[in-house]
């Protein structure tokens, strides 16, 4: 299951405080600061309950995109899901293994070929017989979620659901 609190819709002028523009400069103009708004927008209550999972994992990125935006930013948002769900948040169960090109200006089954076998469990002993709560910033066309769900029921986790800040609609 997924689940999102808010829809990504660009347009070609969208508003400096807009979802979309707060989450490119996040992610293409190298901000942190911006992930404090990012959070904010997660709301009060998330749409998801603590006693659904045992642990939180954010989409990992390959080694040498993390290099060049010196950050995660689905690790910042799945660390505050985990602080507010009171849960485990896990940055080493799984690694992107290979390195991708962007899915920004790819179709859905240039996603879907783009990040199969990108993803790998490198410590299923914290993996099997648990429940998996997977977050990301963006899902759109749910591509990379459902490679990585795939290789952690593969290892042994009984369950993966997925949370978002934005979904494309």
């Amino acid at each position: 299951m997924a689940r999102t609190v808010a829809r990504y819709r660009t347009t070609a002028e969208d508003e400096p405080g807009s979802l979309p523009a707060l989450i490119r400069r996040h992610k293409y103009g190298l901000d942190q600061s911006v992930g404090r708004a990012l959070v904010e927008y997660l709301g009060d209550e998330l749409p998801v309950s603590a006693d659904d999972y045992d642990l939180v994992i954010p989409v990992p990125l390959h080694w040498r995109r993390l290099w060049w935006r010196g950050f995660n930013q689905a690790a910042l948002l799945a660390g505050e899901v985990a602080r507010r769900l009171n849960l485990p948040l896990e940055t080493t169960a799984m690694a992107r293994r290979r390195f991708t090109t962007p899915q920004t200006s790819q179709h859905h089954n240039e996603r879907v070929r783009n990040v199969r076998r990108a993803f790998a469990v490198t410590r299923p002993e914290l993996i099997k017989d648990r429940r998996v709560l997977i977050v990301d910033d963006v899902m759109t066309t749910g591509a990379t979620v459902d490679e990585c769900a795939r290789v952690l029921k593969a290892a042994g986790a009984t369950w993966v659901d997925v949370f978002t800040l934005a979904r494309v609609l």
